[in-house]
Formats: structure tokens, C-alpha cells, sequence
């Protein structure tokens, strides 16, 4: 079948119009991170979401979250979906720790640090307080 001339500048136009999408910053990244992140732990209805920055504090990361699941099952469901978001979202690799147990569930998206606990866990360990630096304020998600 021959290609006609219509059919040729109309995939010429279709190339076009198909330009990669110019790259972020890496702060609009790490902001869009922290964004997707918040909402989707407030869309899995964590509880007590705390968002601790770390930017100049720390090496780790620049923001840790704390949040709370229910029971286990919640909890390992939260990281699951947190974690396949983030990676559809092309925000970076993302590497999961504590998952079987799901009392206490690390995960890595780079400059976001999750922490998601059962209540009873995260209250004996209370990185709040530990991470909390004079003169830096916790900000609160939903309760």
C-alpha cells in the first residue's frame, strides 16, 4: 500500500506535535513528590499525617511523612498504592521496607521518606518527637 502525501505530513504533524514535555526542576520535582504523596495518603484515609522538612537538616531526604493505617492490612494497602503511584507518576524508583509485617513500613521515594505505622507502633517509637528540630514545624494532614 503506498503512502500518499496526506498520509506523510500527517504523521509529520503527528511527530510534531508529540515533543517530549521539558524536563522539571529538580524542586518542582521534589515538590510534586511531596504534593502526590500528602494526597494520596489523605485519599487512603491515613491517619494523623504529619510532614516533617528535612531540607538542610538532613541528608536523607528533604520532607518526612508519618502516618498512621488502622490495622496492618491498611497499612500494607497504603504502601502498596503510595508506592505504585509514585512510580506511574515517573517521580523515581521507590524501594519498600517492613511490608510483611506491616507494623512499621519504610518507604524510599528518594526525597521523600514515608514512615506508615499501626497506632500502637508509631506511638512507642514517636519519630515525631525525634525528628522535630527547635524551630521547625511539623506540618499536619488529616487527623
Amino acid at each position: 500500500m503506498p503512502i500518499t502525501e496526506a498520509h506523510s505530513a500527517a504523521s509529520r504533524a503527528a511527530n510534531r506535535s508529540m515533543k517530549a514535555p521539558p524536563t522539571m526542576s529538580a524542586d518542582a520535582q521534589e515538590h510534586e513528590l511531596h504534593d502526590l504523596v500528602m494526597q494520596q495518603l489523605d485519599d487512603d484515609q491515613a491517619q494523623e499525617i504529619v510532614s516533617i522538612p528535612l531540607e538542610g537538616k538532613s541528608s536523607v531526604a528533604d520532607h518526612m511523612v508519618i502516618a498512621s493505617g488502622r490495622s496492618t492490612r491498611q497499612v500494607a494497602a497504603i504502601a502498596n498504592k503510595l508506592a505504585e503511584k509514585v512510580k506511574r507518576a515517573g517521580l523515581g524508583p521507590v524501594r519498600i521496607e517492613g511490608l510483611p509485617a506491616a507494623d512499621w513500613v519504610l518507604i524510599d521515594a528518594g526525597d521523600v521518606i514515608v514512615h506508615l505505622f499501626r497506632p500502637e507502633v508509631r506511638s512507642f517509637y514517636n519519630l515525631e518527637r525525634m525528628w522535630s528540630f527547635e524551630g521547625g514545624e511539623a506540618k499536619q494532614g488529616r487527623a
